[in-house]
């Protein structure tokens, strides 16, 4: 089989390469271990873990009705009908997916890939009781975008079914009476959420000192202080010691503050990172250059160190998040059809889907620290909101990261309900170089929390009506 382009990976990075590779008129092959197009993201990451967050928020928000004299019965959970539903999601935009493959004339080949060489590949069948369709492929170009897996806890693994990964924890095998989430990353605690709103006991142990590492912690603060109700326990600069099954239980040793201890959890849910998926592809017979960490190495074109083979997504390195993948795969596919694309995003948006939500883009202010870059922080409490009061998130925060020399925005965070949502607007003023000034002259409708982007920069200029903070 010959082709002109083969995509390795039909995740979000994947099938964006190859979709936007057909539309430049490019012969496209597009190889898949799974039987859908999606990748993690779609099938056992992002949209089925948004979509028990969803479940999750309407039952947190039941209980807060309560406050304004609304109340409901005890809710009864159907996990069939939930795991059904959460399938139905899935079904529904991978079906779109294959569609949109189809229209575009992609060829999809469901098959393990590793290289020979440069210029082919070796197919393997994906299933046990079936072949591959050709057992080469022959490219002129080949874009690599296999992601990456759950990392698992140094030492020996536990193979008891009581302790999960994330993909494990999404197919909701039970509500567990205790559960323990190892590390405070954002998709342990974004599970750890869902779990919580559906009746279990939750415990989290983190090695570092806080939840979200790299995360500003004005921004984690409200929502660690959220945590601290809704689960069980927060360990913090906690370590996993050993992991031990007892059949019902799993029990769990712990080292953390000078001492050990030892307990027992229903189920454990490993949350310790993600690590790339360049093995086991045959890199090593082509030119392909791999970091100490595994990740392939590429340039801002998303070139590896052979002219024949790009990269893309987490198996490329840095953030882990499927829309950064998406565009290196459209950028990958613009370079291939010559044009002069490169991959250099001046405000990469991520998201905590937690509650609340943090969401930032552009610098932290860590890494204004790290870079020595002058900065002013102007940061609008949501207790001045009167949205946020209304429905009950005034815990809220957002902040703008002011270049001190030409009063651009460098950064914004933002920890509160929708965060996610309102970050794009940040993104998009941070990528344009907008200043301060202009984007207070901007009219935010009143009453909502999109005015909390144009009150910051009012406190930036010392201009702000809700808030008493005079410029210095």
């Amino acid at each position: 089989m010959d082709t002109q382009l083969a995509v390795i990976g039909g995740g979000p990075g994947g099938y964006a390469a190859a979709f936007r590779a057909a539309d430049l008129g490019m012969g496209v092959t597009l190889i898949n271990q799974e039987e859908s197009l999606g990748g993690v993201c779609l099938l056992r990451g992002c949209i089925p873990s948004k979509a028990l967050l969803h479940v999750a928020k309407m039952l947190v928000e039941a209980d807060r009705l309560a406050d304004w004299g609304v109340s409901f019965g005890r809710p009864e959970i159907k996990l069939d009908a939930l795991r059904a539903r959460k399938q139905q999601v899935i079904a529904a935009l991978a079906g779109g997916l294959r569609q949109l493959a189809a229209r575009r004339k992609v060829r999809v080949v469901r098959a393990r890939a590793s290289f020979l060489d440069s210029r082919t590949l070796k197919l393997e069948s994906a299933e046990e009781a079936s072949a591959a369709a050709d057992d080469r492929v022959v490219f002129e170009h080949c874009i690599v975008a296999t992601g990456s897996r759950p990392a698992t806890l140094p030492g020996p693994a536990l193979p008891a079914p009581r302790v999960m990964n994330s993909a494990a924890a999404l197919d909701l095998p039970e509500i567990p009476d205790s559960l323990l989430v190892v590390g405070g990353g954002y998709i342990g605690l974004e599970l750890g959420t869902v779990y919580a709103a559906l009746g279990t006991r939750v415990s989290v142990a983190e090695m570092t000192g806080g939840l979200l590492p790299g995360v500003d912690a004005d921004l984690v603060r409200p929502l660690h202080k959220k945590l601290n109700g809704v689960f069980e326990e927060i360990r913090l600069e906690t370590k996993v010691a050993a992991l031990a099954d007892k059949g019902n239980s799993i029990e769990v040793t712990f080292d953390g503050n000078a001492r050990r201890s030892v307990e027992q959890f229903d189920r454990v849910l490993i949350s310790v990172g993600r690590r790339a998926n360049s093995d086991a592809l045959g890199l090593e017979n082509t030119k392909v250059e791999l970091d100490g960490q595994g990740f392939v190495t590429v340039d801002g074109q998303q070139r590896t160190a052979d002219g024949n083979i790009l990269a893309i997504g987490d198996v490329a390195g840095g953030a882990m998040l499927a829309h950064k993948a998406a565009r290196q795969g459209k950028v990958a596919a613009e370079v291939l059809a010559g044009q002069p694309t490169t991959f250099q995003p001046a405000a990469l948006p991520a998201v905590v889907f937690t509650d609340p939500e943090i969401a930032w883009a552009g610098l932290t202010e860590t890494e204004c620290k790290a870079r020595e870059i002058r900065i002013e922080c102007a940061r609008f409490p949501w207790a001045a909101s009167g949205r946020a009061q209304a429905d009950g998130s005034a815990e809220g925060l957002t902040k703008w990261l002011v270049d001190a020399r030409s009063a651009r925005a460098v950064g914004c965070g933002i920890v509160g309900r929708g965060a996610g949502e309102l970050i794009g607007e940040a993104a998009l003023a941070i990528a344009a170089g907008i200043s301060m000034p202009r984007i207070a002259e901007a009219i935010h409708p009143h009453p909502t929390l999109s005015e909390t982007l144009g009150a910051a920069a009012e406190v930036y200029l010392g201009a702000a009506t809700d808030l008493y903070r005079p410029k210095r």
